[in-house]
């Protein structure tokens, strides 16, 4: 089933009630509560998207001194 997005406010007393749920009786659902006020969305998903990449020595070994294997004892 496709995910059900829908917005509701917490009560003074801490409870929340969701209404309008598509037909899922006796289904076990996640329900999964974020704080729309914790992050602020800035409008800027993709902050890298745009800027120039620079490889330097792109077919030089990465972390080849790591490699156990490499270094005989």
């Amino acid at each position: 089933m496709a995910a059900v997005h829908l917005q509701s406010t917490v009560a003074p007393d801490g409870t929340l009630t969701v209404r309008g749920l598509p037909s899922l009786a006796g289904h076990k659902v996640d329900v999964v509560v974020r704080d729309r006020d914790a992050v602020p969305d800035d409008g800027n998903r993709y902050p890298l998207r745009g800027l120039p990449i620079e490889y330097k020595a792109p077919f030089d070994s990465v972390a080849e001194d790591d490699w156990d294997a490499l270094n005989p004892k």
